[in-house]
């Protein structure tokens, strides 16, 4: 009993969970929407109230008017009479205490997450962390700049340099479940281990504690389990043998022949 109430929990905990969030979202679009309808109330003539009263009541038009209006922004933002004015907003929000510290800070954040041009959030590796041999996944966010490259040496690869110890990037380490807090690292590329899977599949592997495991890419013949990372080991300098010394010994000098005595003449008297 206890594994089908189980099974059911598991197949209408996402649905309900989807409607719950979808209906909680919606929600705070209506009542936004209908504070915006209240304001221009007070602002219209009183002939417009019933009108504007009645579009209270259509549903879904909350969501159908914010989708015209992010649509009508940005078309209003990528032309240059809209960069103007979105400079001169930037420029008047800077100048508001308190207000300008919340607003740069978001704007920089949005900017670089969201931003067709930039790289962050763009790539999923594999990092030792928080000591070698332990694995996690990060995301790249870029590569270091400014006076942190100087002291890194990272300006010498985004020169040209091919040499790969000058070559760092900066990292994104999340908590999990939570990945909203998390850690930034800088690191060389050498150190990183690429990963195919997509940034979203990153997030799930992540948000789930290794539960939900990506699908492999490809084969690679472990029957789709993700490949064990190399970690690059310095090559072993072969020992050649050496043939051992044999001591030279000193040759005896050779014996001088001695002079053989001349041969005695003998002188034979006659002895008479």
């Amino acid at each position: 009993m206890k594994k089908y109430i189980v099974a059911g929990l598991l197949v209408w905990l996402p649905l309900a969970i989807t409607v719950w969030v979808l209906s909680w979202v919606l929600g705070g679009l209506d009542s936004l929407f209908s504070a915006l309808l209240s304001v221009t109330q007070a602002v219209l003539p009183q002939s417009a109230y019933a009108f504007l009263e009645s579009l209270r009541h259509v549903p879904g038009l909350s969501v159908l008017v914010l989708a015209v209006l992010l649509l009508s922004t940005g078309i209003f933002a990528a032309n240059f009479v809209g960069q103007w004015w979105l400079s001169m907003w930037d420029n008047l929000i800077g100048r508001i205490p308190i207000v300008k510290s919340i607003y740069n800070s978001v704007k920089q954040v949005s900017d670089t997450l969201f931003s067709s041009s930039g790289n962050a959030f763009r790539e999923a590796v594999l990092v030792q962390y928080p000591r070698p041999g332990a694995w996690t996944i990060a995301f790249v966010t870029g590569r270091p700049a400014g006076e942190v490259a100087v002291h890194l040496g990272a300006g010498s690869a985004a020169a040209g340099s091919l040499d790969p110890r000058l070559d760092w990037v900066s990292l994104y380490v999340p908590t999990t479940p939570n990945p909203t807090s998390g850690f930034f690292l800088m690191m060389p590329r050498a150190d990183v281990v690429p990963l195919a899977m997509s940034v979203d599949e990153a997030l799930k592997y992540v948000i789930s504690m290794g539960v939900v495991s990506p699908p492999m890419k490809g084969s690679n013949g472990n029957g789709g389990e993700p490949p064990v990372p190399v970690v690059p080991v310095a090559p072993v300098v072969p020992v050649v043998p050496v043939a051992p010394v044999v001591p030279v010994v000193p040759a005896r000098p050779a014996a001088t022949a001695t002079p053989a005595a001349p041969a005695a003449t003998a002188t034979v008297a006659a002895r008479n």
